[in-house]
């Protein structure tokens, strides 16, 4: 039985991720604490992993609950506590230090601040990957584990108990919607890569030639009877799925049922 299987959310754009038992579908259409804040310089442009590696040696641990997040740099054993929601200029500050530049602290709706742009300019959604497919593109690189894999892509629900590439089979399809407990998600689109799934994502390491076999196996492992017409490129993964306005609110937690609505899969 497809089921949701795992929640993830990145409390801080760019940052570490935070695993639920259970999240709410934000106002903005996203999870509730998803990209809840981001690093901006002095033009209000994001400081993220396709602008710099340094993000990547970062080692962030938020507490959703508290408001909280503890920031250190992963080689180093110092960590420092700050509020996310209350004080930021210390935490401005500690980030301004380690960048060398100064940036801020933007906060949105859970889901808010993220870079696509795909639905006008309105909240993105959330991004969908079955655990299966995860766990075949980590059989591609003998030196990455599935968790790696994961954590590479950053996506924010797995799916359990369907085949490798399930998701690719509701792209293009008119109307694609999947129920996940009491909300529907409508399928957007699939997601096009950065420079950031080829990195070690702790040290900001690129992985020799990781986009070179990725997008060779991605050719020959392509799901027949799938609209190839609505992938831009094959350097893709996850799909981004756009709650329902009636599903704002929503909780979703893990264990629930997922289905299929329109009739997507070939």
């Amino acid at each position: 039985m497809p089921n949701l299987s795992r929640i993830r959310v990145h409390p801080v754009k760019a940052l570490d991720a935070v695993d639920l038992d259970a999240v709410e579908i934000s106002s903005a259409g996203g999870l509730a604490g998803d990209r809840a804040f981001a690093i901006v310089d002095g033009d209000g442009e994001y400081v993220n992993g396709k602008r710099t590696d340094a993000v990547h040696r970062l080692d962030a641990e938020v507490d959703l609950g508290a408001g909280t997040i503890r920031l250190g740099v992963r080689e180093s054993a110092d960590r420092e506590a700050f509020d996310l929601g209350g004080d930021r200029p210390p935490l401005e500050d500690w980030l301004s230090s380690y960048l060398g530049y100064g940036v801020e602290l933007e906060a949105g709706r859970g889901g808010e601040l993220t870079d696509s742009s795909v639905l006008g300019g309105d909240p993105p959604g959330v991004t969908v990957v079955s655990t299966a497919t995860l766990r075949t593109v980590a059989s591609w690189f003998p030196e990455i584990d599935v968790d790696g894999v994961r954590r590479r892509f950053r996506a924010n629900l797995e799916v359990d108990g369907v085949d490798p590439f399930w998701e690719d089979r509701l792209v293009g399809a008119e109307g694609a919607r999947i129920q996940l407990g009491g909300a529907t998600l409508r399928v957007v689109e699939p997601v096009p890569r950065c420079v950031v799934p080829t990195r070690h994502p702790d040290t900001g390491e690129p992985t020799d030639g990781f986009r070179e076999r990725f997008l060779r196996r991605r050719e020959e492992t392509f799901p027949d009877g799938v609209n190839r017409d609505a992938f831009d490129h094959l350097y893709s993964l996850t799909v981004l799925a756009e709650p329902t306005e009636a599903s704002r609110g929503e909780r979703l937690t893990v264990g629930d049922r997922v289905e299929v609505l329109a009739d997507a899969v070939a």
